[in-house]
C-alpha cells in the first residue's frame, strides 16, 4: 500500500490543529524542510511507521566473481543523517503499534494454521478434523476484588461501570494476598509445564494405555497466550489439539475425541501443583490453578457459532501484543523502588503488587522478582507453542524477508540466486549500530505515516468483505 506523503507546507497547520507543543513543532518544521525529507519519509514507510526504529550505518557491495564487475552497491552515506532506519520489531503495542501489528498478524497466521491447516505454511488441511479445544486456565483468588458480576452487583454493593478505576482492586487491601499474587505470576510458567505433564498422563489413563504406549499413537500440541486480568493476575488461553504420533501430518487414534481431551484438561488442571518453600517470614505455599477452568470445542465441534477458528486466532493474536501494562503498570523495568514515587498515575493495585515484588526479592533471589516487577512478577513468554503445533514466527519472518529481497533484486535488475550459478556473486557488507528512535518532530510525522498505512490496510480489508472466503485470504483481521 502507498502512504500519502506529508507535505511540508501542511505540517505547521496540522501540528497546530492537534495541539503539538512548540518544541515538537519547531523540530517538525526542521525535518520537513530538510533536503533528505522525501527519502526519510520513504525509510519510515518501509518500517511501517515504526515508533522506535533502529539506526544502522554501513555498506553492501555485490560483485560478479568472474569479471569483478560491481553489480550493486549501497552505502548509508547518501541517506538522511547518514543512516538507514529499520523496524524495531517490538511486539508490545504500548511500545510500537506498527511492529506490534505485524507481530499480531504473524501470530494470527501461526495460530490459524494449527486450527484450519495451511499447506503453504507446512501444516496439512486435514488438521482441521483433529480434536481441539480452546482452554482458559486462571489464577486462584487472593482476596475479593471489585468486579462486575454477570448477575447482581459487586460485593461492595455498587454496580460499577466498565470504566471504573476500582475494577480489579482489592475490597480490603489490608487482607489481600499481594505476596501470593506475585509469586503465582512468577511461577505461572512452571505451573503450565506441570499441567502439560499431567495432561499427557490423564489422556493416557482415559485411553487405557501407559504413557509410553499413548505417546506412540497420539501427540498433544498446543499454542497459548498469556493475558493479565484487571486484578493483576496472569492467566492462559490455549488451543490444545490431539494429533497422530508424528504431529499434524498424522491422524490421531480413534479413541482421541474432543470429550476425552476436555475431561483430561479439567483433571490435569486440578492435579497440577508447584511448591514454593518457606523463606524468612514468608510461609511455604502450594500454587495451583483457579477453580474456573473453561474448556470449549473449536470450529465444527463447537455449539458456539462465535468460537470459530478465525475468532480464536484473532483473539490469541490480539493478546500476543499486550502485557502487564493493560493493568495500568509500566511497560519498562523499574530501576529503584524510589522510582515508584514518580509514577503518580500508577493504579493502587499495580503499585501494591510491585511493592510486593520488592519485599519478596531477597527471600527468593533466584526468582528475580524485582527484575520482573513491571510485569507484576510474571517472567514467562506471552505467546508460546509446542514444536509440532504449526509453523514458527521465524519461518514467517523469513518468508516475508525473502519476498522483500526478491522485490529488491527485481527492481535493481540483479539475478535471482535460484537462477544464478552457485558462487557466481560475492557480497561484501559491513554494518554497525548507530542508535535508535526519532526526534520529537520525527515521532509526530512517523505516527502520521503509520496512521495512513493503517487506514490503507483497513480499506483493503473492507474491500474483501463481498468476496468469497475473504477471511481465508492473506490479510490479517
Amino acid at each position: 500500500m502507498t502512504a500519502f506523503p506529508v507535505e511540508p507546507a501542511a505540517v505547521a497547520g496540522a501540528a497546530a490543529a492537534v495541539g503539538t507543543d512548540p518544541l515538537t513543532l519547531a523540530d517538525l518544521l526542521r525535518v520537513a524542510n530538510s533536503p533528505g525529507f522525501d527519502r526519510w519519509q520513504e525509510q519510515v514507510r518501509r518500517t511501517g511507521g515504526c515508533s522506535d526504529p533502529i539506526h544502522l550505518e554501513g555498506m553492501t557491495t555485490i560483485r560478479d566473481v568472474k569479471s569483478g564487475q560491481v553489480l550493486y552497491s549501497y552505502s548509508t552515506q547518501g541517506e538522511p543523517g547518514g543512516r538507514l532506519r529499520v523496524a524495531c520489531g517490538n511486539r508490545r503495542a504500548s511500545r510500537c503499534p506498527s511492529c506490534a501489528w505485524t507481530y499480531a498478524g504473524d501470530t494470527f497466521h501461526l495460530i490459524r494454521a494449527g486450527l484450519t491447516g495451511d499447506e503453504s505454511k507446512g501444516t496439512p488441511l486435514t488438521v482441521r478434523t483433529h480434536p481441539k479445544v480452546f482452554a482458559t486456565l486462571t489464577a486462584p483468588s487472593f482476596g475479593p476484588v471489585h468486579n462486575r458480576p454477570t448477575r447482581g452487583v459487586c460485593r461492595c454493593g455498587t454496580d460499577h461501570p466498565e470504566t471504573s478505576p476500582l475494577l480489579g482492586t482489592a475490597l480490603n487491601p489490608a487482607t489481600y494476598d499481594y505476596a501470593g499474587a506475585v509469586l503465582w505470576n512468577n511461577h505461572a510458567g512452571d505451573l503450565w509445564r506441570r499441567f502439560t505433564i499431567y495432561l499427557r498422563r490423564e489422556i493416557a489413563a482415559r485411553a487405557g494405555l501407559s504413557q509410553k504406549a499413548a505417546a506412540e499413537v497420539c501427540r498433544v500440541s498446543f499454542g497459548k497466550v498469556a493475558e493479565f486480568q484487571k486484578r493483576g493476575a496472569v492467566h492462559f488461553h490455549a488451543i490444545v489439539r490431539l494429533d497422530g504420533p508424528d504431529g499434524p501430518d498424522t491422524t490421531p487414534p480413534a479413541w482421541a475425541s474432543t470429550a476425552l481431551l476436555t475431561d483430561a484438561i479439567q483433571a490435569a488442571a486440578a492435579r497440577a501443583r508447584v511448591p514454593v518453600p518457606a523463606s524468612g517470614d514468608h510461609p511455604a505455599r502450594e500454587l495451583r490453578w483457579g477453580a474456573q477452568v473453561d474448556v470449549r470445542p473449536i470450529g465444527a465441534d463447537s455449539a458456539n457459532d462465535d468460537l470459530t477458528e478465525q475468532a480464536v486466532a484473532s483473539y490469541v493474536a490480539k493478546y500476543a501484543t499486550k502485557a502487564a501494562e493493560t493493568t495500568g503498570t509500566v511497560d519498562r523495568r523499574i530501576g529503584e523502588l524510589a522510582e515508584l514515587d514518580k509514577l503518580t498515575d500508577l493504579p493502587a493495585q499495580a503499585r501494591r503488587l510491585i511493592e510486593a515484588c520488592f519485599d519478596l526479592d531477597d527471600a527468593y533471589p533466584d526468582r528475580k522478582l524485582w527484575q520482573w516487577a513491571h510485569m507484576l512478577g510474571f517472567r514467562g513468554h506471552f505467546s508460546t507453542k509446542s514444536r509440532a503445533y504449526s509453523t514458527t514466527l521465524g519461518a514467517l519472518r523469513q518468508t516475508r524477508a525473502d519476498y522483500r529481497a526478491r522485490q529488491e533484486r527485481h527492481e535493481r535488475g540483479l539475478p535471482d540466486p535460484d537462477d544464478a550459478p552457485e558462487g557466481s556473486t560475492l557480497t561484501l557488507a559491513h554494518w554497525t549500530y548507530a542508535g535508535h528512535g526519532h526526534t520529537p518532530g520525527e515521532s509526530w510525522l512517523a505516527a502520521t505515516i503509520a496512521r495512513d498505512l493503517h487506514t490503507n490496510r483497513e480499506t483493503a480489508r473492507d474491500a474483501l468483505v463481498d468476496l468469497p472466503d475473504a477471511d481465508e485470504m492473506e490479510v490479517w483481521a
